[in-house]
């Protein structure tokens, strides 16, 4: 459930989902946010490229991957229609025109939340293209020059695609907990803050529940880092760091009265804390 009066940035946790996902060929690939084609306002989420053109990706969500890859995101309360469809295919288009590369070394992948009923019939019956479920929520799309697939990243495995499974506001604490515990264990909490504040600020109820379940807990900056919510700091005084951990969730949009109940800091520090980003 997502967390009241909070803008969620779905987009930018995707990028790091996504590169998460394919951490293992990072050395092969590059990945471009909201790449820009033209002057005007048309803009890619995510396209990688590969660096190595052949260079085989085994990863279940990348194996139709040649050259360059297009890739449409939508958060979990939006869905790939088939206006969607047709605006990213034109992107390919654009793209391997402005580009002057072959339309036969690009792919298209879209991502989202819901198993896309409506545009897998309209792929059939109008496009007369096949679809496969070849992996669980990945739908290969057959019959076009372009190797298309739509995810349905709800239904893609945890222990395949932790990363993008778990991108969505419907959480429960163990997933919360197996979220935290992961990224503390690759030790790449720090670097995947704009996933961690997504997941925190959509799914709030299971993030409170996973602190409670939460094993005992040597330190209140013990319980916010192994749920997820920060990234480990260490060498401060107790007040530093939970000062530290106050000025984090200040930036991430929790409330005054969330963040002086869970820090335990007296209301008046945790304002001035507000007034700082002002």
């Amino acid at each position: 459930m997502e967390h009241n009066n909070v803008d969620i940035a779905w987009h930018p946790a995707f990028i790091e989902a996504i590169q998460l996902e394919l951490e293992e060929y990072k050395d092969f690939l590059e990945f471009h946010s909201e790449l820009q084609l033209t002057s005007e306002p048309l803009k890619i989420d995510c396209v990688i490229i590969k660096k190595v053109k052949d260079v085989v990706i085994k990863k279940n969500i990348a194996v139709i991957f040649r050259e360059v890859n297009l890739i449409e995101y939508k958060s979990p309360d939006d869905y790939v229609s088939i206006a969607d469809f047709y605006k990213v295919y034109a992107y390919a288009c654009l793209y391997a025109s402005f580009n002057n590369v072959p339309v036969t070394s690009l792919t298209l992948t879209f991502v989202e939340s819901h198993y896309p009923k409506k545009l897998l019939e309209h792929l059939n019956e109008v496009r007369r293209y096949t679809v496969e479920e070849n992996s669980p929520g990945i739908y290969t799309v057959n019959g076009d020059i372009l190797p298309i697939q739509i995810i349905d990243n709800r239904k893609l495995l945890a222990e395949e695609n932790l990363w993008l499974k778990s991108l969505n506001n419907s959480l429960d604490p163990l997933g919360i907990l197996r979220i935290s515990e992961e990224a503390y264990r690759q030790d790449k909490t720090a670097r995947i803050m704009a996933y961690i504040d997504v997941i925190a600020k959509a799914n709030f109820s299971a993030v409170e529940e996973a602190m409670k379940m939460n094993e005992p807990a040597k330190s209140l900056d013990e319980v916010l880092v192994r749920s997820g919510l920060v990234a480990r700091v260490e060498s401060k005084t107790r007040e530093s760091t939970t000062l530290d951990i106050a000025q984090k969730m200040v930036n991430s949009g929790f409330s005054l009265e969330t963040i002086a109940s869970i820090t335990e800091l007296e209301s008046e520090k945790v304002k001035s804390l507000f007034e700082q980003v002002k």
